[in-house]
């Protein structure tokens, strides 16, 4: 009589495991988190958007490998990062110049935590966001979140 080992996975070891998973789908992963009462809660991305048939196509894959990988889990949710598309990597800062953000800093900044504008780019570190027609530079650092800031007004933002 054997015992089978049982691992329980972290949140870097999901996204570990989870990433090359959706890479080889065509998805990026946009965020993960953990939620109370066993929530396991996914925002994925591609190019073209998400439906709802890719959400299930996801979790269906998803499932299966959480089972093969023993991951403690009691719900899998997956869903778009909606239009205010949380900005998380490097790479989302560039990919998404000429977009308007919402900007949320860990401290003050010139006597501000929070700016709005249109992102201009990543350099050395530093965030370049327009507003009012004047350049702020902000430490990538010191970004405590950023989202997509999409305007009402009939504009929808375009998906690169």
């Amino acid at each position: 009589m054997g015992f089978a080992p049982i691992f329980y996975f972290s949140s870097m070891d999901l996204h570990a495991l989870i990433e090359p998973t959706l890479a080889g789908m065509g998805y990026e992963l946009v965020a993960l988190e953990r939620a109370g009462r066993g929530l396991l809660r996914l925002y994925i991305d591609q190019p073209g958007g998400i439906a709802l048939d890719d959400c299930v196509k996801v979790s269906n894959q998803l499932t299966r490998l959480f089972m093969v990988e023993n991951v403690d889990y009691d719900r899998l949710e997956v869903s778009s990062p909606g239009l205010d598309r949380p900005l998380v990597k490097e790479a989302d800062f560039v990919r998404f110049t000429g977009e308007r953000a919402n900007i949320r800093l860990h401290a003050p900044l010139e006597g501000r935590k929070r700016f709005t504008g249109i992102l201009k780019g990543l350099a050395d570190g530093m965030l370049q966001l327009e507003m009012d027609g004047a350049l702020v530079a902000i430490p990538l650092a010191e970004v405590e979140s950023a989202r997509l800031a999409p305007q009402l007004e009939g504009h929808t933002r375009r998906m690169r």
